[in-house]
């Protein structure tokens, strides 16, 4: 069962409100990420397809990068400890056009899933999770079309692929405590690794290609008030021929005692499946005067589709190693507010701000998802050094509030044990983007 719960990792990482990516606009990043209820030009692919008809020019493109750089703090007792995270740089690349004044087309190319979490090799969790690497791409061809001068609709095709690696210990130093008790000849040894972990396990794969929608309305109200509601589908991703390899401390020390009670695993496959969950977003928006616009919407996450993971080996021996795990998730909503104010002709400053909640609950809170609500703090600014060229900044503070948790982490001399701890969580993330248009 341990080597079961390793092939799991990979997709509750991705199913947390952590890792569902936000920042695929440096505009809106500055705002709080709101935009189902506005005109953003070619980025209204992501926010609301509908949005795109309302395209002023010719051709619209944008483009950007941001850098996410977080941190996680774990505690129990007297025990601390601080993963050690690489920044991770989701991405968006949008280009659309317009074919007629009433209908506008475009793709894009966005990471709306994806980010990593590094706990080290021999930390106290490491059987649940050392270090974790997640990509999620989407490629989105869309269509809107503006059926009056008041009202648009939109859809798009979400071609979702991706790819990911993960490595936990698959025998860890209480593992091996737990077999010095059975066999006293094995204590010198457990004594000797008590602070590192004696095997571990990389797995890795890539997901097959699936599709899914994108789908949109907006509506001016009067020339100050935008109503909009964008849907995208739940995406049902799938990783067909997984792959692990085994990593020991030292092989020739341990191979001859432990090796006999771990499958190959390393020479066989693997297959699963999860669901990334389904967005509702509705928003309004308000121009004042020409200078300054208002937004606000709320994003309901259908993470509830996420009741529990089926994890299929195809090869030898591990076949018998098959499960399902269940995870238990609920829907969540995270509300979001954004102004952006035009100081001059040429430069635009941005505020915002949302509260994102956790589809977890307090037994199944898991380190590879240290999850809980979060506050969100954003800022950014736009600068035009030509009508056509646009030079875009995002700035965005996420703090999580401190949580206490436990997962099932079973092991020989008791079913039921668990690792539980205190959990905070926070990131800053910067975006640069540039834009383009005639």
């Amino acid at each position: 069962m341990m080597l079961v719960s390793l092939c799991v990792l990979p997709f509750t990482y991705a199913a947390a409100e952590g890792y569902q990516v936000n920042s695929l606009s440096a505009k809106q990043s500055g705002m709080g990420h709101v935009g189902a209820a506005m005109k953003l030009g070619a980025e209204s692919m992501h926010f609301n397809p509908a949005g795109l008809g309302f395209l002023d020019n010719t051709l619209d493109l944008s483009a950007g990068v941001s850098g996410v750089f977080s941190s996680a703090k774990y505690a129990q007792g007297n025990y601390t400890h601080e993963a050690d995270n690489d920044p991770s740089t989701p991405l968006y690349f949008y280009g659309a056009f317009k074919i007629y004044d009433f209908l506008s087309a475009g793709v894009s190319l966005t990471t709306p899933y994806g980010s990593a979490m590094n706990w080290g090799k021999n930390w106290q969790g490491a059987g649940l999770i050392q270090d974790i690497a997640l990509k999620a791409y989407a490629i989105q061809p869309t269509l809107s079309w503006k059926i009056t001068d008041r009202l648009s609709i939109g859809a798009g095709a979400m071609i979702m692929f991706g790819n990911f690696e993960l490595s936990r210990a698959l025998v860890t130093s209480s593992d091996l405590a737990l077999l010095a008790m059975q066999n006293p000849a094995l204590q010198p040894l457990a004594d000797k690794y008590k602070d590192i972990t004696p095997v571990a396990a990389t797995l890795g794969g890539d997901a097959g290609v699936k599709l899914g929608f994108n789908l949109g309305a907006m509506f001016d109200i009067t020339d100050q008030w935008t109503v909009g509601v964008s849907y995208r589908s739940k995406v049902d991703m799938a990783v067909g021929e997984g792959t692990a390899q085994l990593q020991y401390a030292n092989e020739t020390e341990l191979k001859p005692i432990l090796g006999g009670g771990i499958p190959a695993l390393d020479q066989g496959t693997f297959e699963a499946a999860l669901p990334l969950p389904s967005n509702l977003n509705v928003g309004v928006s308000y121009k004042p005067n020409a200078r300054l616009l208002l937004s606000g919407e709320v994003q309901f996450v259908g993470w509830g589709a996420y009741d529990e993971l089926n994890v299929e080996f195809t090869q030898g021996a591990i076949k018998g190693f098959n499960i399902n795990a269940k995870k238990d998730y609920q829907n969540t909503r995270i509300y979001r507010l954004g102004g952006q104010y035009a100081a001059t002709d040429r430069f635009d400053l941005r505020l915002g701000a949302y509260y994102d909640e956790s589809p977890v609950k307090d037994d199944f809170l898991n380190p590879e998802t240290p999850s809980m609500d979060k506050l969100g703090l954003t800022a950014g600014m736009s600068f035009r050094p030509l009508q056509s060229l646009s030079i875009d900044l995002g700035l965005a503070y996420v703090t999580g509030f401190g949580r206490d948790g436990s997962y099932p982490m079973p092991n020989k001399l008791d079913p039921t044990n668990t690792f539980s701890g205190h959990y905070e969580v926070s990131a800053f993330t910067l975006s640069l983007g540039v834009g383009y248009s005639f």
